[in-house]
């Protein structure tokens, strides 16, 4: 896989070393099961992959290079490159300035815009409407795109399914970023539908299956649905394709569900007929991601870490599966870790931020689950277990953990 320059601010001598022990002895990654890091009195268990992913590390590589090739011009990013404060924040240092924020809603107006200026489509990739106001400016879209080609991905596979006819489910959030794109794109060539979840899946299939009024269906979905959707013609046929950050599993749960659906329907025998397989659509890091978090499951542990940026929807739900089995605390990074008795930490649910107070258990040793999304960096990691180390005496030192670097 390609190696990208990225900022040495956002390495890690210590964790790069953990994930080149244990690829050495696994190339193909099949093992998933987490590092164990001994410290004595305070026990990691990191999970086997965690990070930066490619379109991560790709978008960071080709802002930075934007950057350093540009200088003396203004350099504007759609909104956030990726949903990670430190990362955006230093992007914004070195003045980097965003049009419009995670929702869409414009900060730096269009018409203050020239043709020399430079916009860099974030990693999210953006809506095709965007890309004419751009190209109405003047303003190549193409030259500093860095969307993630997983993403691309999912559209090239979309455009394929809509030129065959088939009308595209997307699994995604409506008002992400990458949502949004992806749907743009979408429409271009097919009738399209944006659900949620499972529950959104089964509340479709009810009116595919005519169990509901087709009326119901532009009330449940109002402003998730294509232009002169037609319900009695674009429910024959469908293919689902997801937000590349949502669960895996759950995306995998809500096709089978359709496509036993469907077979309900039209009959196993003319499944092919009505149902597109589109497993190939889903993201690799996603998938690593998941996977290695649901290997942490199986350990004993007394609490959950869990870092990242608090919208970043991968992040939500390594937290979501941390949550549960372990008392998960989801941080933004070690500066969250007030003290050894008190952590601020997110709620993923009342959206808030919340103190806990005798977080970590008086017993010996206290073992940790460790884990980020695919927009933390390898740096923050590393500071959040030197912190944690802080709370407690007689550690052993990085040197000699590293030496015995172990599989759970």
């Amino acid at each position: 896989m390609k190696k990208f320059d990225i900022p040495q601010i956002y390495k890690s001598s210590f964790i790069f070393t953990i994930k080149q022990k244990r690829n050495l002895v696994d190339q193909r990654k099949k093992d998933l099961s987490p590092s164990v890091l001994d410290f004595g009195p305070v026990r990691f268990y990191v999970a086997r992959h965690f990070g930066f992913c490619y379109g991560v590390e790709n978008a960071i590589e080709i802002s930075n290079k934007t950057i350093e090739e540009n200088p003396g011009k203004r350099i504007f990013l759609l909104s956030e490159m990726i949903h990670n404060p430190g990362v955006n924040n230093d992007l914004l240092n070195k003045g980097v300035q965003f049009l419009m924020d995670t929702s869409g809603n414009q900060i730096i107006n269009w018409d203050e815009l020239n043709k020399d200026d430079i916009v860099i489509i974030p990693a999210f990739g953006t809506t095709i409407e965007i890309e004419n106001k751009l190209k109405e400016i003047g303003i190549n879209s193409y030259k500093f795109n860095t969307t993630c080609p997983f993403v691309e991905k999912v559209w090239n596979r979309s455009e394929q399914l809509g030129k065959q006819d088939y009308t595209i489910i997307i699994h995604g959030k409506h008002y992400h970023e990458e949502t949004r794109a992806t749907f743009s794109h979408t429409v271009k060539n097919s009738p399209s539908v944006i659900i949620r979840n499972i529950d959104e899946a089964k509340l479709l299939c009810s009116i595919i299956l005519g169990e509901r009024k087709k009326e119901e269906f532009y009330k449940i979905f109002d402003g998730k649905y294509s232009k002169d959707f037609d319900v009695e013609n674009d429910l024959q046929r469908i293919g689902v394709v997801n937000q590349t950050t949502m669960l895996a599993t759950e995306t995998q749960a809500i096709a089978d569900y359709l496509k036993s659906i469907m077979a309900k329907k039209f009959g196993k025998e003319n499944l092919k007929e009505y149902f597109a397989d589109t497993r190939d659509t889903l993201c690799y890091a996603t998938n690593d991601n998941q996977d290695a978090t649901y290997e942490l499951l199986k350990q004993k542990a007394d609490f959950a870490v869990v870092v990242g940026g608090y919208n970043s929807s991968n992040t939500s739900h390594i937290v979501e599966l941390c949550e549960t089995k372990f008392k998960t605390y989801f941080i933004l990074s070690e500066e969250e870790l007030l003290s050894g008795s008190l952590i601020k930490h997110f709620d993923i649910h009342k959206k808030r931020e919340l103190f806990t107070e005798d977080y970590i258990p008086k017993k010996i040793p206290v073992d940790i689950i460790l884990t980020s999304g695919a927009s933390c960096p390898d740096s923050v990691i590393d500071r959040v277990i030197q912190k944690f180390l802080s709370f407690f005496d007689n550690t052993k030192s990085l040197e000699s953990v590293l030496e015995h670097v172990i599989e759970a």
